[in-house]
């Protein structure tokens, strides 16, 4: 598929409103994830990678990017500014993920707002200099505040600053295979690479199927999901797979944009607990709903965890 024909494509899906089915592919921490463990030359191989991955399954991405990781020796690094031309000049959007993640349930609500602002300086500039939207903003652990006033303080900071939150149904554990992943290419272990990737498709398809038996539940009906990944070598030689999997369920991808036009996003969020989950759950707390709807929900395989020396879930 040409580039060309690639925006075209991608034209007809901002024109036609998101239905049941749809996915929206939203993909944290360019330009690479763990990037203090890999070179610019590594950072530009994997996003090259990961773009004709996303170009050929006619996947638009928001590209959550951490300005701090552009720099070396504290400037920023040209090699990794152009990785988000290259997103921008491939039809994707960039989104701000903050400058350092910081963690706003550790730092507090002013360095947290510092931190977004200082995010934005090479970003924004790129997207407007191209005509394109600079408009999301991605949490950094799904972390949104432990108490309301918080909570509401950062929202509207983002507000005043013309940011909307994009949010995330189906979450997940994906960044755990990443590092398992990471671990077994360092090692030349491909054996071990096949194992893992096999492993986070049937891993990541069993997430989707358990959202969206959430949304069905909460809802009476489908709605458009969105979907957090991380920009690394993983996605890079396995979103492939993924995505023809879930293509294979009736499953599409849409624009972030058209996915939160459906109503089910301007649900109620109260939600103020320690962890970052899911706005599917999030939503489901705010109703009240009973235990039940909590359960089922897969788990990273142990041997992944063994692996990648993380057990975090």
């Amino acid at each position: 598929m040409s580039w060309r024909l690639f925006m075209t494509g991608l034209a007809a899906l901002a024109a036609a409103p998101a239905i049941a089915g749809d996915i929206a592919v939203t993909i944290d921490d360019l330009p690479l994830q763990r990037m203090a463990q890999f070179t610019t030359a590594d950072a530009v191989a994997v996003n090259e990678e990961l773009l004709a991955v996303l170009r050929n399954h006619a996947a638009p991405a928001v590209g959550f990017v951490n300005e701090g990781k552009l720099e070396v020796d504290g400037q920023p690094d040209p090699g990794r500014v152009a990785i988000l031309e290259r997103w921008l000049d491939a039809g994707m959007e960039l989104g701000n993920h903050g400058y350092a993640h910081q963690d706003l349930h550790r730092v507090g609500a002013g360095a947290f707002e510092r931190d977004v602002s200082k995010g934005e300086r090479i970003t924004r500039p790129l997207a407007e200099q191209r005509g394109r939207p600079y408009r999301y903003f991605r949490y950094p652990y799904l972390h949104t505040g432990r108490d309301l006033a918080t909570r509401d303080a950062v929202r509207r900071f983002l507000a005043d600053n013309a940011y909307t939150v994009a949010p995330v149904t189906i979450d997940n554990s994906e960044w755990i295979f990443a590092a398992a992943y990471d671990k077994a290419y360092a090692a030349g272990d491909h054996g071990t690479m096949q194992r893992l990737g096999e492993a986070y498709v049937d891993y990541m398809e069993a997430k989707t199927e358990f959202f969206e038996r959430n949304a069905k539940e909460l809802f009476k009906r489908d709605i458009p999901q969105v979907l957090l990944i991380h920009d690394n070598r993983l996605n890079a030689e396995w979103f492939g797979a993924l995505a023809d999997r879930l293509a294979r369920g009736g499953r599409s991808f849409v624009t972030l944009e058209d996915a939160l036009a459906d109503p089910a996003y301007d649900s109620e969020d109260e939600w103020t607990g320690a962890g970052g989950i899911s706005w599917l759950h999030r939503w489901a707390l705010a109703k009240g709903v009973p235990q039940s709807f909590f359960q089922g929900e897969p788990r990273t395989p142990k041997w992944v965890m063994d692996y990648s020396g993380i057990h975090e879930e």
